[in-house]
């Protein structure tokens, strides 16, 4: 696998990628599209890439997304950018990229690539909510019916090297993981492979996926119902990747959960319950990767400030306790809906 593939964990990263974006240089930037700001920048809660509110002198503010440098290529963000664009003209509520008179929605300015988009309210849906649950099931099955006409060319496939391997390797080497940790970390993130590999994750049937479908990445509207918002992770993945991040709670929960879900899924698209079998497997991997992420990006600034547990040794524990009881979980049966 390229460096394309696993871009969260690239040796290429500078530890200096956003030391010259200041405000004025995401005002320069938004204006080099041909709007004018009112020079009004509030920068908004994110890390992997910085996200900026710039005033407009006319009209309501946008949102000015700059990709991490050497993260994604340019033909994989405008593979992205297509993906939402083709969603939207479904009339899928996607919260899209802006064009300009050429239909280009990737800019460029000095040494940053960046996006626009226009601002949409809402909040996270109610954790566990049925009628939230369906409504949402009934848009992941638009949207999966839509994104399996076509496949991704550039964007990465969700995989064990990227997802385990390289974040695993990424802890070990970050110097962060107390000394008398390690052998329990090693131990169970190959113990964790070995299950993963067996439940046939990587032979599963992939499709274009969201990939990142947390709730924060919902925003849910009075009128609207909910929106779909950041496709930044969006890659080939299996289809319960999309629905599994919206459950919480006990098993009996998410099992609840998921039936609300998926009547609603089944209403626009097939759903193959084979890929049920998955949901603890793609937990764990997150798991594994966030703490991947994390270690990977631990020398740019924002994160220890943003993070401070994360170099802690309570944290570290408490992960490597976690993955353990995750390790248990993937031995029970899978979760199934009621």
């Amino acid at each position: 696998m390229n460096s394309a593939d696993s871009p969260f964990f690239s040796s290429g990263q500078s530890l200096d990628d956003y030391s010259r974006l200041s405000p004025d240089l995401v005002i320069d930037a938004v204006e080099s599209t041909g709007r004018l700001s009112d020079a009004r920048v509030l920068a908004l809660n994110s890390y992997e890439n910085r996200v900026y509110q710039v005033g407009m002198e006319e009209g309501a503010p946008l949102i000015a997304k700059f990709y991490r440098p050497q993260r994604w290529s340019d033909a994989q963000i405008r593979e992205e950018h297509a993906f939402t664009l083709e969603l939207a003209a479904a009339e899928l509520p996607v919260v899209v990229p802006l064009a300009d008179e050429r239909g280009e929605t990737l800019f460029f300015h000095e040494a940053y690539r960046f996006a626009l988009f226009t601002r949409k309210g809402g909040q996270a849906p109610e954790p566990g909510d049925p009628e939230q649950l369906y409504r949402m099931g009934m848009l992941l099955g638009r949207m999966h019916a839509v994104a399996q006409k076509q496949d991704f060319s550039a964007r990465p496939t969700l995989s064990l090297q990227g997802f385990l391997d390289e974040p695993v390797a990424a802890v070990l080497a970050s110097g962060l993981l107390p000394n008398d940790l390690q052998p329990r970390y090693r131990q169970v993130t190959t113990a964790l492979r070995q299950h993963i590999a067996a439940s046939g994750l990587e032979t599963a049937a992939m499709q274009r996926c969201h990939g990142d479908l947390h709730p924060g990445n919902i925003l849910w509207t009075r009128d609207d119902g909910p929106w779909l918002v950041d496709f930044d992770d969006c890659r080939r993945a299996p289809a319960v990747q999309d629905l599994w991040m919206l459950l919480s709670g006990s098993r009996h929960e998410q099992e609840l959960q998921l039936s609300d879900l998926l009547e609603g899924y089944e209403t626009f698209h097939s759903f193959d319950a084979g890929q049920l079998v998955l949901i603890e497997p793609l937990r764990s991997l997150r798991m594994v990767h966030y703490a991947g992420w994390l270690a990977s990006r631990w020398q740019d600034p924002a994160f220890p400030r943003h993070f401070p547990w994360f170099n802690t040794d309570s944290y570290w524990r408490q992960h490597v306790g976690s993955l353990e009881e995750q390790l248990a979980i993937l031995a029970e049966a899978p979760l199934r809906r009621l």
